[in-house]
């Protein structure tokens, strides 16, 4: 293959320096040269409202459904907030599923991993994310799953991975990844 796939990254948490955002550069970092992957800002999208859908939306919206419909594929990492995915996540599932019958999401191979400092590694917001995907009719990938609990230890003061067992993990969903999307897109 002459050109990698382009994957877009959507990552549910704003902060910038959240370890969401650390480990989807991470997955960018170790991933094949078969897949590309750039993150999509979500943070700037005014909340979805069909009174605003109109000839001319919102410039963010215009940028993102842009943006997403370019993609090859999809990767979300996320954190959990109360057993679910961030608001402003949910609100770029919206603003790129509309208007109805003009989706930017349906089809492209997409992943879900979750990010949390605690124990379940965000499987709650996992699998609700994976509820909306499959309605977005979007193909996941199922193995292996991705749910990465303790993530505040992941990382050196330096911001870097500096957890070998989890770089390794991080390399094997990125690569399986990669192997997946090639399949789908084949």
């Amino acid at each position: 293959m002459s050109q990698a796939f382009d994957v877009a990254v959507l990552v549910g948490s704003l902060r910038a320096d959240s370890l969401n955002r650390r480990v989807a550069d991470a997955l960018a970092g170790l991933a094949p040269p078969s897949i590309s992957l750039s993150q999509v800002a979500i943070g700037d999208l005014p909340l979805y409202n069909p009174d605003l859908e109109t000839e001319a939306p919102p410039a963010a919206w215009t940028r993102f459904r842009e943006r997403v419909a370019r993609a090859d594929a999809l990767l979300f990492v996320t954190p959990e907030y109360n057993r679910s995915v961030p608001a402003a996540l949910k609100n770029a599932l919206d603003v790129g599923s509309r208007p109805y019958g003009k989706s930017v999401f349906g089809g492209k191979p997409g992943a879900v991993v979750s990010v949390s400092p605690g124990a379940i590694g965000g499987f709650g917001a996992n699998h609700h994310l994976r509820q909306s995907l499959v309605f977005l009719d979007v193909p996941l990938m199922q193995q292996p799953e991705a749910y990465l609990g303790g993530a505040d230890k992941f990382f050196g003061e330096d911001g870097q991975l500096a957890s070998e067992s989890t770089a390794k993990f991080l390399g094997k969903i990125i690569h399986a990844y990669a192997d997946w999307v090639a399949r789908i897109k084949a």
